[in-house]
């Protein structure tokens, strides 16, 4: 979700949004967003549980970045990203995987070799497909598992 600063009463942000991979998306105004947040109810409950879960994602990923090796953080976030695209198979550039990582575009690539190398994923010109699910969540850092844990205590529980 973009636009969050807007129901936290900031109005603007000083962040910019882009879309990582291809995909729908929905858009709606500022006005009736902030009304029916303030009348309360399921979707202000909805909101701010999906805050709690992003924060919880940022600060992980902060700490993660900063203490875990690359391969780990490469197969943490491939794997997130496959979970909220419910895809094994997507697009992504060295150039942002490095962006997302804190790190140089070298570093993906030697990172995506040794998960490639070890039968984990195949990564060829931007496109990434998840060879073995089971491998990379025992290769990604204790950090997949709290965010992946924290999304669904959060969101999953609502359905």
């Amino acid at each position: 979700m973009v636009g969050l600063p807007v129901i936290w009463g900031g109005g603007t942000t000083t962040t910019t949004a882009f879309v990582q991979v291809a995909g729908r998306g929905m858009r709606m105004q500022t006005e009736p967003l902030i009304a029916e947040f303030k009348r309360g109810g399921e979707l202000q409950d909805l909101l701010l549980l999906y805050t709690q879960a992003l924060f919880t994602q940022v600060t992980q990923t902060a700490a993660c970045n900063r203490l875990h090796i690359i391969e780990e953080r490469l197969a943490r976030w491939l794997l997130i990203v496959s979970d909220h695209m419910q895809l094994e198979q997507f697009a992504l550039t060295q150039e942002f995987i490095a962006q997302m990582l804190g790190c140089r575009r070298s570093g993906v690539t030697v990172a995506a070799g040794t998960l490639s190398q070890a039968g984990m994923i195949s990564y060829r010109r931007g496109n990434i497909n998840i060879l073995n699910r089971q491998e990379l969540e025992h290769t990604a850092c204790e950090c997949y598992l709290i965010i992946k844990n924290e999304y669904a205590r959060l969101l999953n529980k609502r359905g």
